[in-house]
């Protein structure tokens, strides 16, 4: 079956190659960091597979030429969310994936969204590029008061303008957003004013009911561009949270869009573990061109490793078709990449779409 020469990372990658020469400066621009560029920003490690992005014409010859495996939704596990529970949290941990990489942190009774997008595409327009494909377990407005929101990077399956436009005027005041170097410049034009930006290794402290909540932003090895002229002119990322629940620290890990990296060892080094990681299984179809940008299962696996997480989950599938594999590859592609690097089945799984996972209780 011939494939349109739309679809998959259309959004980003089409309109990154057009006027590619064109530069805006950085604002945020810091000589002495390594990451920095006077017209924005690289990964902290090269890539060994070089850089692809030339390569995105061919990629979209060969995929109109193939015929790629359809994508079947209904093998994406779901179910409906328990509301009361989300609306009254307490003080425990929590993490209840809602499609994507959109996922509700709720920490030491503070509500934080990841990467929200409850939109019906991933793209810069209503009529073209990549459509959901399965329904989000939630409308946006049965969510809990949101207090804070953390955006890894600009691309349009993570940062949904019509999703944080809506959060921004939710009931009580708009949730802070926290964002890489430079985003905030669209937050702004997006008339969303609480933002604070942030450079990898910055950290944010955030009361809670429970006690202060700290919000680490952490290298990915990715990229950015949400227009013609602005690719990797704002930072990418992940997000460490940390707070104490029921007595003991607790840590979530957040590993964003990325492709595989030594970002991820000194990320454990560094936070020690944590009670459950989020990192991503899908979109990584062609190798040669994904490579570099998206992990496949067994790289997700090694992270999971690297960042010595107790508990993963894998994200940024079942939702969107960006690239040659189905929505539903990992539900095959997890558990032969576990079972490769001798993980327990139960240390990395793919959630259940709207489901709660209590990974500690708040108190005795």
């Amino acid at each position: 079956m011939h494939r349109p020469l739309t679809g998959g990372l259309w959004p980003t990658l089409l309109l990154s190659l057009v006027l590619a020469g064109c530069a805006t400066p950085n604002t945020a621009y810091d000589p002495t960091r390594a990451h920095h560029r006077p017209d924005g920003f690289v990964n902290a490690h090269a890539s060994p597979h070089g850089d692809a992005q030339g390569s995105f014409w061919r990629w979209q010859w060969e995929r109109r030429q193939a015929d790629l495996p359809p994508d079947r939704p209904e093998r994406v596990a779901r179910q409906a969310p328990d509301l009361p529970r989300l609306q009254q949290p307490g003080l425990d941990l929590t993490v209840t994936w809602l499609g994507h990489s959109t996922a509700l942190w709720q920490v030491a009774g503070l509500n934080i969204l990841v990467d929200p997008h409850f939109g019906q595409r991933a793209s810069p327009v209503s009529f073209a590029g990549p459509r959901r494909l399965t329904p989000a377990p939630m409308e946006l407005a049965q969510l809990p008061r949101i207090d804070a929101v953390l955006i890894s990077h600009n691309h349009y399956d993570h940062l949904d303008e019509g999703t944080v436009r809506a959060l921004a005027r939710q009931a009580g005041g708009s949730p802070l957003f926290l964002v890489p170097l430079g985003v905030e410049a669209w937050m702004a034009r997006a008339g969303i004013d609480r933002v604070q930006r942030m450079d990898w290794w910055d950290q944010r402290v955030l009361e809670a009911p429970g006690g202060p909540v700290t919000v680490h932003f952490v290298p990915a090895h990715h990229w950015s561009s949400r227009t013609p002229w602005d690719r990797r002119a704002t930072l990418w990322g992940g997000f460490v949270v940390q707070a104490t629940v029921g007595g003991t620290p607790a840590s979530l890990y957040y590993a964003g869009d990325t492709g595989y990296a030594p970002d991820f060892a000194e990320i454990g080094q560094r936070f020690g573990g944590f009670d459950l990681s989020m990192i991503p299984v899908g979109c990584y179809l062609p190798r040669w061109f994904m490579q570099q940008q998206h992990v496949n299962e067994q790289e997700a696996v090694r992270i999971h490793l690297d960042v010595k997480s107790r508990l993963s989950i894998g994200v940024h599938w079942g939702t969107f078709r960006l690239c040659d594999d189905p929505i539903d590859a990992p539900v095959d592609g997890l558990p032969a990449a576990r079972a490769q690097l001798a993980v327990p089945d139960d240390a990395f799984i793919l959630p259940v779409l709207g489901q709660t996972l209590v990974l500690r209780k708040g108190a005795p």
